[in-house]
């Protein structure tokens, strides 16, 4: 009479595998550099005019052609004028603090508008707008 072997369970030892995948998620997440964008594209509006050296210390406000507001980079979560106001008040206690207002050539006139009046509300009342030279070949 023949005895029958039983044969073994095959088994797949995983922890090997799984040390192998945590450090290539550990090596992807240290060599990956984060690169943070602030700046936002702009088409300033053009003029003839002198230009002027910005102080040291300012609080830039940009809108954009859709008429998002963006206070030093930061993006708001709405254009309501409270919101403005405030991110402009955490931006600088000093009110003496200017303002650049750098709006799309193509923004809507109601969003610098909404820009400029939650600026005097919030205490700023140095308020730059910034333009650009114009292109002598358009011309």
């Amino acid at each position: 009479m023949w005895l029958k072997k039983k044969k073994e369970d095959v088994q797949i030892n995983l922890t090997p595998l799984i040390d192998v995948v945590f450090l290539l998620l550990i090596f992807f997440m240290v060599s990956t550099s984060f690169k943070k964008e602030t700046k936002v594209s702009l088409t300033l509006p053009e003029a003839n005019g002198e230009t002027m050296q910005s102080p040291a210390e300012t609080i830039e406000v940009t809108v954009t052609k859709a008429g998002d507001v963006f206070v030093n980079g930061n993006g708001l979560v709405n254009r309501n004028v409270a919101t403005i106001s405030n991110a402009l008040k955490q931006s600088s206690t000093d009110y003496q603090t200017p303002v650049i207002i750098s709006a799309d050539a193509a923004a809507p006139y109601q969003a610098v508008i909404t820009v400029m009046d939650a600026a005097g509300q919030a205490g700023f009342n140095n308020l730059t707008l910034p333009t650009q030279k114009p292109d002598p070949e358009n011309n």
